[in-house]
């Protein structure tokens, strides 16, 4: 494995070198540590990509696009032509919430959630789709975000698609949101399972747990699907299973970027609770662990799984390896 030269004085320190390249939680514009697997042939066609391991900075889009404009910029100086972020990194995965709700009643305090959390989605297109054309362009990186849209009073998972020339290129929404996520946001539909034929490329995503609809998985390997993304917010062990599986069966690469955020990356309570839980939890206390992972056609692991903080993670894709 090669690393930057900002890894490598960790190799010289005193301390164990860690497994991989790792920032915690950054409190200022430092740069993040990409982590890069090198293996393959280095004389075959490859396309360097980074899935981005970090957390929304909650009910502040403007800071988390900001946030975002800094790790993208970071990927890009380290080579990557493709930056995959997490599910709903603008606008924010309301991990822990309850929205007030119950069958046949909604809490006044639960309205107030979703009235904070509708304000900090984006409108597709929008000023925020601009700002983000605006980053890949500037960085001249392919770039898939997730997002949270509004549509009205209904929001919607979802994925935007850039290209390096700062060009839109269109969207997916998540089909099936996953239990509780339903009562927040809308069913996407088939009219939204874009694979987009790029130079690097046939790039597409699925949104968390629908990577385990396997009608929808079908679909997009139909399209000739190469690279895969996989946005998520499940950090168990199991999701990397999944992943592979997929993999394997789609013959394609797959990047799975998930958040990784502590308590203290969302409001403080009382604004913000962690139902049934936030008395267990301290402001240090890991509420989302990562497990961010890049894997190839044939199941090898290629960069990953990360369960130790925010960082850039990142491989060398060698397109005609599966061949």
């Amino acid at each position: 494995m090669q690393t930057s030269p900002l890894t490598d004085k960790q190799i010289h320190s005193s301390t164990p070198e860690p497994e991989m390249s790792l920032v915690p939680a950054p409190q200022h514009d430092g740069p993040l540590f990409a982590e890069v697997d090198m293996g393959g042939d280095a004389s075959a066609p490859t396309v360097r990509a980074t899935v981005v391991q970090a957390s929304t900075v909650f009910y502040d889009t403007p800071a988390t696009l900001d946030k975002a404009e800094r790790l993208l910029a970071e990927a890009a100086r380290y080579g990557s032509q493709l930056v995959v972020f997490p599910e709903a990194f603008i606008g924010g995965y309301p991990r822990g919430s309850n929205f007030g709700v119950t069958v046949g009643n909604r809490t006044a305090r639960g309205k107030e959630e979703f009235r904070k959390y509708h304000a900090s989605a984006i409108d597709v297109p929008g000023p925020e789709v601009d700002r983000l054309a605006a980053m890949a362009g500037k960085c001249k990186v392919y770039l898939v975000m997730g997002v949270i849209e509004r549509d009205g009073y209904t929001l919607y998972c979802t994925v935007l698609f850039f290209d390096s020339q700062g060009r839109f290129l269109g969207k997916h929404r998540k089909i099936m949101p996953t239990a509780l996520e339903r009562i927040i946001w809308g069913f996407g539909d088939g009219s939204t399972i874009p694979v987009f034929e790029t130079p690097i490329g046939k790039i597409g995503a699925a949104i968390c747990w629908e990577n385990r609809m396997p009608l929808l998985r079908t679909a997009m390997y139909a399209k000739g699907l190469e690279i895969y993304c996989a946005p998520t917010a499940d950090s168990r062990d199991v999701w990397q299973a999944s992943m592979t599986h997929i993999a394997l069966e789609g013959g394609c690469f797959v990047l799975s970027a998930n958040q990784f955020c502590r308590r203290k990356d969302y409001p403080p309570p009382p604004e913000y609770l962690f139902s049934g839980t936030e008395e267990e939890l301290t402001p240090d206390s890991v509420v989302c662990a990562g497990g961010s992972v890049i894997i190839s056609p044939s199941g090898a692991i290629l960069a990953g799984p990360n369960y130790d903080g925010e960082a850039l993670i990142s491989a060398d894709l060698g397109l005609y390896s599966n061949l």
